[in-house]
């Protein structure tokens, strides 16, 4: 009699060893790049806690005297990129009824089918406002960019879902990027796995339950809440380490 698996009780489907070789080459190769990250976190002067990088006082004033001055800054723009900039910004009221409608539709459906609902915070990200080197102009530009770009990998992420649940089958050509849940995908063309295994893979989402597990910030970390908290009733305005509030996110609009 045919193996059959149960996601629901918590059991995952097996594996074959192509399958299992590639899960621990993923893992390492995460496990690389989180280590690459943390490189390039010490060669820029920064540390990254509670969603935001701190630099040191020194590296923001550096990054100051990078900065394009604004009306300098316009006048070496080209006249053709001026006259574009309507149609880009058109986009926002496309993207705001898709933002709306992908909130509605998971809090409705995702409940019904089964499906964990897709964090929307966590590809939608506004964090390069925070540069020093970055104009106005610039934030503005960084800023519309991570959110239609966030928000499109937000739908990708929930149609990912949506689809595993509805038509969990993989195509007969290749993808040039498939998405994240395309691996438990039945193959195509497998009939008997298909009406074996289909009902299992639909709500086979025990990987994303498994993963919902917070950061926690470590000990003594320098840009903690808590060391913020001393470091303000004790009259201090920044650190070495990570500055206070005011010297890394604010506001300088030339």
């Amino acid at each position: 009699m045919a193996q059959t698996c149960d996601a629901q009780g918590g059991k995952r489907c097996p594996v074959t060893p192509t399958q299992e070789y590639l899960s621990k080459r993923i893992e390492y190769l995460e496990k690389e790049l989180r280590s690459v990250l943390a490189e390039k976190e010490r060669a820029f002067a920064y540390t990254f806690a509670h969603g935001r990088a701190c630099f040191e006082d020194a590296v923001l004033r550096r990054h100051r005297t990078y900065k394009h001055w604004l009306p300098s800054y316009l006048l070496q723009g080209r006249f053709l990129a001026y006259l574009t900039a309507p149609v880009i910004y058109a986009g926002i009221a496309p993207f705001l009824f898709v933002d709306l409608f992908l909130m509605v539709y998971q809090a409705i459906c995702f409940p019904v089918y089964g499906v964990p609902k897709v964090r929307r915070a966590d590809y939608i990200i506004f964090d390069r406002g925070h540069l020093k080197y970055l104009n106005l102009l610039e934030r503005l530009n960084c800023a519309y960019c991570s959110y239609a770009n966030g928000l499109l990998a937000f739908a990708t992420e929930v149609a990912a879902r949506t689809e595993q649940h509805w038509c969990p089958v993989k195509h007969a050509q290749r993808l040039r990027a498939p998405h994240s849940r395309y691996g438990y995908f039945l193959d195509y063309g497998d009939a008997e796995r298909y009406s074996r295994e289909v009902e299992t893979v639909r709500s086979d989402f025990v990987d994303l339950k498994s993963s919902r597990n917070r950061i926690r910030p470590a000990p003594g970390n320098p840009c903690s809440p808590s060391r913020r908290r001393r470091r303000r009733s004790s009259g201090r305005r920044g650190s070495k380490d990570c500055p206070t509030r005011s010297a890394s996110v604010g506001r300088d609009w030339k």
